[in-house]
């Protein structure tokens, strides 16, 4: 049965965006593996329809604050591929200029604040990013993504306190995949849902299916509606699972195979494509064209990030804040 409140052009772009987030973590782990990317690398796949289902609900000029896994959150709020795949290989046509490296992406003309990958800190920030939005009369929401991982940490609850006191423009979004590098969420806090942890300091909360990217656009555009209506914060749990290990050298043994077996059978882009296809939002044929189309997109971001130049050590300085 056709879905008669999305508009089949959002629908369309969700199932674009979800492709284009796969195949860029697919290829980063290709280059990563080819020895094209320093440091190491945190992948999102299998969470792609939570940054996706997120972004189409906000607006232009609203921001997002990213976490360490954040490669799909900065291309879901527009950030090309070409930029992110230079910032990647350290290049100074990156979105930071090639000096930030996976950890540290973003880029603010898009909306997309840089991210900190110290687990948790983003809450607080947040909140400071909402204070000057409501201070000076804008109508624009910060939201902040986080992982499962975040719920026990300190900076986490004074942020969120903070925030429903003083009633600010914030969507926090909790990414609950399961696991806190190799913890179990389960075995470190027995309130769940999560999102109960919120309901604590007053905030309205919602917990959803993460891998099921309407269901994510819908929870977050009403709850973008009442925090941009002055309600205050939101809490938006998302559940869903990281297909891979914390990063590229953890092999997630750790995890019951039956466990990931079930949640592979969950995975939300397989489940986007089968649903745009049957609510005639479009025919097989237009969904290979997309994904062929995608497919060029990543090929030639590649291209085009590899012949970027390194930075020059000479600017090793600019950009720099105290």
């Amino acid at each position: 049965m056709a879905d008669k409140t999305i508009d089949k052009k959002i629908m369309s772009g969700m199932l674009r965006k979800m492709t284009l987030i796969r195949r860029f973590e697919q290829k980063v782990n290709e280059l990563f593996l080819r020895g094209y990317i320093p440091g190491t690398i945190h992948l999102s796949l299998g969470q792609e329809a939570v940054p996706v289902g997120v972004t189409t609900a906000l607006r232009d000029d609203d921001v997002i604050l990213p976490t360490h896994r954040g490669h799909g959150h900065a291309l879901a709020k527009g950030m090309p591929a070409a930029s992110l795949f230079a910032e990647l290989f350290a290049r100074q046509d990156g979105c930071c200029k090639g000096k930030g490296g996976s950890l540290h992406i973003g880029d603010v003309t898009k909306g997309i604040m840089p991210a900190n990958p110290v687990v948790g800190s983003s809450v607080p920030v947040a909140a400071g990013i909402a204070f000057a939005f409501k201070y000076r009369g804008q109508e624009r929401i910060a939201a902040c993504f986080f992982g499962d991982g975040a719920i026990n940490t300190g900076p986490l609850h004074e942020g969120l306190n903070l925030a429903a006191l003083w009633k600010l423009p914030v969507l926090y979004i909790c990414e609950n995949n399961q696991y806190a590098i190799s913890t179990p969420i389960q075995s470190v806090t027995l309130v769940q849902p999560l999102a109960q942890r919120a309901a604590a300091y007053g905030l309205p909360v919602q917990t959803v299916d993460g891998n099921d990217a309407v269901a994510v656009y819908r929870a977050a555009f009403e709850a973008v509606g009442r925090v941009r209506a002055g309600e205050g914060p939101f809490f938006l749990e998302c559940v869903t699972y990281r297909q891979g290990g914390h990063k590229r050298d953890d092999p997630g043994t750790y995890r019951p195979r039956e466990e990931v077996e079930h949640w592979l059978s969950l995975d939300p882009l397989p489940r986007m494509r089968e649903r745009v296809v049957e609510d005639g939002v479009l025919t097989e044929e237009q969904v290979l064209e997309l994904e062929r189309s995608v497919e060029e997109e990543i090929e030639t971001a590649v291209q085009t990030a590899l012949a970027s130049s390194p930075p020059d050590p000479a600017r090793a300085l600019e950009d720099v804040y105290a």
